[in-house]
């Protein structure tokens, strides 16, 4: 079993400096902070699980299945699993978010400080902690 988690989280997200920071993980659920720079992106990718997305600050734009939705601080996006998506900060200032995987997208305690960090790191997905 994992601990529980408590946090300020818009708080800790609005200073996270990180691409990418997993908070939490447990065997259903994953908690992650990141950092997109002025006209940085996540990068188009497809899951196999279900993920939210919450803006904390900043505003860009999320492409779903080639759809772009313009989004600020206070956006929630909700992607099913399986669905194409992209998450893209604006030219003018940070684009903070958190997002929360169900089940585990990355291992536990990722910390890519760049977008360049993540993408030679191998993805592992999270081993999964008993309930």
């Amino acid at each position: 079993m994992s601990n529980p988690y408590v946090s300020e989280l818009k708080t800790y997200a609005k200073h996270n400096t990180n691409f990418r920071e997993v908070l939490f993980t447990n065997k259903y659920v994953q908690l992650v902070v990141m950092c997109l720079q002025p006209g940085e992106e996540i990068g188009t990718e497809v899951h196999e699980v279900d993920q939210l997305i919450y803006v904390v600050d900043g505003e860009g734009r999320a492409v779903l299945d080639g759809r772009p939705e313009k989004v600020k601080k206070g956006t929630v996006i909700c992607v099913p699993a399986g669905v194409q998506h992209n998450v893209i900060c604006a030219n003018g200032e940070a684009l903070k978010l958190f997002t929360v995987y169900g089940p585990p997208q990355h291992a536990q305690g990722t910390v890519h400080k760049t977008r360049a960090d993540a993408e030679v790191s191998p993805l592992k997905v999270a081993a999964t902690a008993e309930a």
